[in-house]
């Protein structure tokens, strides 16, 4: 019997280290297979990032200037002025097609000694629209929509010549003034189907030809009709029946802008070129020539727009800028008192606009 129970317990004490030696080996058996599992795993890859095909900035400036005299020899008069101006892009790309949209908004005011109101200085609306596929490198079909226009309207103000007191009131200028324009008064709406030209990856010039241009010029305020250029009604044609100024038995005189019609439409070939220069982060110049001739309405008499931007940026939200507009239109007649006796109705004349400012300027660009 005691025999029996020596065997027995060195049977267990041998069965220890084999037992632990097995399993150690199962363990190090799935720790091999777990490896080469993990390394036949294939790797996570991060998606793509989604394209972006469109592009947003808008670009807002406000610009005060302020003159104030004491006893000033030279003479002058004491004005404030505020000038803002909005310009906003967004511009899609998506192989051969593109879009690209531009909005100007310009508006502003000035507040002069001795005129007892604020006049406008400013006001301008013009909008953008080209649908764009691409024919070549260089080349792209293009349609277009075009639209220039203001916000409020426009007087021209004449010094009184009677009232009461020392001085004109404030009435008084507002009875002197003289309207010359308004919203849609006039207003410019174009469609111009063409090609488009761009000679430079980074589109410094890009030259816009549409030998194809629909249009209408629309003059929403009778009074100004006749000013500029609009046709006579078919019912109204005969001048001696119904003459445009009619004066009555009080001796006022009333003109009959009625008679006209409020819009003309328009079919030509229009040429537009627009320059962009970058000297750096900072300066930059913007420039726009708009040539436009009317198949049906004397085509020698080319329509001029020619605008030009430089923006300074002096500082992270002070900037310097200088904007010109420059305006040829035969159908407009602009009045001027030197020649009010050999031109009582006004007569066609080359129109300027120049505007320099210093203030506020930010940038909003989209992700």
């Amino acid at each position: 019997m005691k025999r029996i129970l020596l065997i027995s317990a060195a049977f267990l004490l041998l069965s220890f280290p084999l037992s632990a030696q097995g399993e150690k080996k199962n363990a190090q058996d799935a720790a091999v297979a777990a490896a080469q599992a993990l390394a036949n795993t294939p790797e996570e890859q991060k998606a793509p990032p989604k394209p972006k095909y469109w592009k947003k900035d808008l670009t807002t400036r406000v610009n005060f200037n302020q003159t104030s005299l004491t006893n000033w020899a030279a003479g002058g008069a004491n004005n404030v002025t505020l000038a803002s101006f909005v310009v906003a892009n967004a511009n899609y790309a998506k192989g051969k097609t593109s879009w690209a949209n531009n909005l100007q908004l310009d508006y502003g005011f000035i507040y002069q000694d001795g005129r007892p109101f604020i006049q406008k200085n400013t006001d301008r609306i013009y909008f953008v629209s080209t649908f764009g596929r691409k024919a070549s490198d260089k080349l792209n079909y293009t349609a277009q929509f075009t639209l220039r226009t203001q916000f409020t309207n426009s007087y021209a103000y004449a010094t009184p010549s009677s009232f009461e007191g020392d001085e004109p009131s404030r009435r008084d200028w507002m009875n002197a003034r003289k309207l010359q324009s308004g919203l849609f008064s006039p207003a410019y709406v174009q469609l111009p189907i063409g090609i488009q030209w761009i000679p430079n990856p980074n589109r410094w010039l890009v030259v816009n030809f549409a030998p194809l241009t629909g249009g209408f010029t629309v003059v929403a305020d009778e009074s100004l009709r006749r000013q500029y250029g609009m046709k006579l009604r078919k019912a109204y044609r005969d001048a001696s029946v119904y003459p445009y100024t009619e004066t009555k038995a009080d001796g006022t005189t009333v003109d009959h802008g009625e008679y006209y019609r409020y819009a003309r439409f328009e079919f030509g070939t229009r040429l537009q070129a627009d320059l962009a220069f970058k000297v750096n982060n900072n300066f930059t110049w913007n420039s726009q020539l708009v040539l436009f001739s009317d198949y049906l309405n004397e085509p020698t008499h080319v329509r001029v727009n020619f605008d030009n931007r430089i923006n300074w940026q002096l500082a992270k939200y002070l900037s310097f800028s200088l904007s010109s507009f420059m305006i040829y239109d035969h159908n407009v007649l602009i009045k001027n008192e030197k020649d009010l006796e050999k031109y009582p109705n006004g007569t066609q004349r080359l129109q300027f606009r120049e505007l320099v400012g210093f203030g506020f300027s930010y940038t909003f660009t989209g992700k």
